[in-house]
């Protein structure tokens, strides 16, 4: 990607987490899942499987099943609340979202080596204001991103491990997915395949005005 051409708001912050920061993640991430197995989540209608394996942490989780997407306090499979959030991603929220309330979904995705995700929007949040924080743990990915509508000009960067992105302003609605997985580029996940995790600001504050986006984007695109 040529990040003069990127849509304002989007920020990388290639390798923000080193070494020591990946494992560590990796670590608490560890827990999580041991609370809140990876489960593979289906298409709304559907019910066509995704190639991505899914969990989550925080107050609430992001599912998706013949139902819906939708956010839900509780694992769909064993129906244990989600665990809590790991201390250093409530600490990366704090530095990089520049949003007064803290995040309350961290959906985390599983790609193997022959998984990928479609261009999409993450709009099944109620405040557009806040940013999607998203970071990448593993193998690199070739990650594309697009506009606001979906016949607008795509372009793509390669992640890697530790790298983090910022979708926040005009960015925050752009729809984005993941090409494909570059196995072997990375030697954190003892299995191989990359995970991402996203951080979200679920709900809006009390006090809060409806966004700008909200209003510009009240309907599915």
């Amino acid at each position: 990607m040529n990040l003069h051409s990127k849509p304002p708001g989007f920020r990388l912050y290639p390798g923000r987490l080193d070494g020591a920061g990946q494992a560590a993640l990796l670590t608490a991430l560890r827990s999580v899942f041991a609370a809140a197995p990876l489960f593979t989540p289906r298409m709304p209608k559907s019910g066509r499987p995704f190639s991505v394996r899914m969990s989550n942490c925080g107050p609430l989780g992001w599912i998706s099943d013949e139902g819906g997407y939708r956010y839900t306090p509780n694992h769909p499979v064993n129906g244990e609340p989600w665990p809590p959030m790991p201390a250093m991603l409530l600490a990366l929220w704090r530095e990089l979202a520049h949003y007064r309330q803290p995040p309350e979904a961290c959906l985390i995705n599983f790609y193997g080596v022959e998984a990928k995700m479609g261009l999409h929007q993450d709009r099944d949040e109620a405040d557009f204001d806040a940013p999607v924080i998203s970071i990448s743990l593993g193998d690199a990915c070739l990650f594309r991103l697009g506009g606001t509508r979906r016949a607008d000009p795509s372009h793509s960067v390669r992640l890697g491990s530790g790298d983090v992105v910022v979708l926040g302003g005009a960015a925050r609605l752009a729809y984005h997915g993941v090409d494909r997985i570059y196995p072997g580029t990375s030697p954190l996940l003892p299995v191989g395949g990359r995970i991402n995790l996203t951080l979200r600001r679920v709900t809006r504050a009390p006090d809060a005005p409806r966004s700008r986006l909200s209003a510009e984007f009240p309907d599915e695109q």
